[in-house]
């Protein structure tokens, strides 16, 4: 028997969303914003030669440049005022998450609710312009040894006022980008910042189709490998919209309580554990470590890999095993991402928490003794939930990889990205049918009332 809300949620159409007035104003206010952002990828920090940064970025493939280029629509190749996106602020977040459940004074901070939460915010915009600060000047220097190296003038004028002007464009279009996340999570549809990362990598979605076709048209590869990437990728889609909405649901009984009418009525509700509670964020530590590697001899240039010397050559054969595609790369971004799965699942939830709010408010679980009991049955449950959700993760970040390693492919589309397209997407459809619901039962209510009215 659906509920409710079910009903009505079957029951959307085209014509409720078109008196949804305040849904249609969300939803503008968050098209605008992501235009806004997509021209200002297109903006270049001064003292770049566009050209020739292009040419210069050609010859920089492989590194962590191209897994942030991705995530900020092509903005790190175009060197624009927002090159490094939203990633210092998602870096400083997670910081701050790791130390406020770490930190005792910040575990204090957790525990006072709104305040508390206003001033952790507030910790991670500060957070977040120190690692701006210090990713903005290691690129600045970066451009300009990478252009002397390479022998290209990405630079016009390199020196101490490029480098202090790249940086503090960098911070500006950083922290802007961060509040127009905050605006589209109070104002719009969905969280902003998520939805700015997807409009990133959407961004770059036309180009790598139209390479992709391109090459099955030329011959360049073969017509049946096309038509196998799109159902791959299609089959991914839907595997994560799967796995993404499977949970583990835990039955919560309350000791039975007298109604109105004097009948005694037992309460049960539903503790749900996601079976990826990390979401993506093991992905992106994992690659992001592997990468830098590859990213550190690209910026060091020819005199750090000269293969004559003895450091050059053991940094080339680090260089050469961690190559994309490469056994022990593979093995250990497999490793990274069952650790931070692990590691983030347990911070992200507090069993010893959730057990003493449900003893405190007479919550039980059938079979389980409130209290310790309690505590040590939900981190039997994350255990093996988490194992499950790792190697979920694993699958659907390793088949890009092996298939672009062993296929010689050209086209590139990461799990990772793939996983925040849907998830995102998912979110935000979620929080559209939410507004949508609760229009109608605004709507209900007030015939209700109209016809009680009449009755009198």
């Amino acid at each position: 028997m659906a509920s409710a809300a079910e009903q009505l949620a079957a029951n959307i159409s085209l014509s409720t969303f078109s008196k949804a007035t305040e849904l249609k104003k969300r939803l503008w206010f968050t098209l605008g914003a992501l235009v806004l952002f997509r021209l200002l990828s297109f903006v270049p920090i001064p003292g770049i030669d566009p050209r020739a940064l292009a040419s210069l970025f050609q010859t920089q493939q492989g590194g962590v440049l191209d897994f942030f280029n991705t995530f900020s629509g092509g903005s790190l190749e175009r060197m624009s005022i927002i090159a490094l996106g939203v990633m210092p602020y998602i870096t400083a977040s997670i910081v701050v998450q790791l130390a406020a459940s770490l930190y005792e004074p910040w575990k204090a901070l957790k525990k006072e609710g709104e305040t508390g939460r206003k001033r952790l915010n507030q910790y991670t915009r500060y957070l977040t312009v120190a690692l701006t600060m210090v990713q903005g000047w290691f690129i600045a220097v970066g451009l300009e040894g990478l252009a002397a190296t390479q022998g290209v003038g990405a630079v016009v004028e390199p020196g101490l006022l490029f480098r202090v002007a790249a940086t503090v464009s960098l911070v500006g279009g950083t922290l802007f980008l961060m509040w127009i996340g905050e605006q589209i999570t109070s104002r719009g549809i969905g969280n902003g910042v998520s939805l700015i990362i997807m409009a990133g990598i959407v961004a770059s979605l036309p180009r790598t189709l139209a390479q992709l076709f391109e090459g099955g048209r030329t011959g360049s590869m073969d017509p049946i490998v096309v038509f196998g990437i799109v159902i791959a990728v299609v089959a991914l889609v839907l595997f994560i919209c799967f796995m993404e909405r499977a949970q583990r649901r835990v039955l919560i009984q309350y000791p039975k309580r007298q109604t109105a009418r004097g009948l005694m009525q037992q309460e049960r509700s539903h503790l749900p554990l996601k079976l990826n509670t990390a979401g993506v964020i093991p992905p992106i530590f994992a690659s992001s470590l592997l990468l830098m590697p590859l990213t550190v001899l690209q910026f060091a240039g020819g005199s750090a890999t000269n293969p004559d010397s003895s450091s050059g050559e053991w940094l080339i054969t680090i260089s050469t095993y961690l190559q994309h595609g490469a056994p022990l790369y593979l093995a250990l971004y497999a490793s990274g991402i069952i650790f931070f799965c692990f590691f983030y699942t347990a911070v992200q939830f507090n069993s010893e928490e959730t057990a003493e709010n449900l003893k405190r408010h007479g919550g039980f679980i059938p079979g389980i003794r409130p209290g310790k009991a309690t505590e040590q049955y939900f981190d039997y449950l994350l255990n093996r939930i988490t194992v499950i959700g790792a190697a979920y993760l694993v699958l659907i970040c390793l088949i890009p990889e092996i298939a672009l390693s062993q296929a010689g492919i050209a086209f590139y589309l990461g799990g990772t990205s793939l996983l925040i397209v849907v998830n995102v997407t998912m979110d935000t459809v979620s929080q559209i049918q939410s507004h949508l619901i609760a229009h109608q039962y605004g709507d209900l209510i007030k015939k209700a009332k109209l016809k009680g009215g009449r009755r009198r």
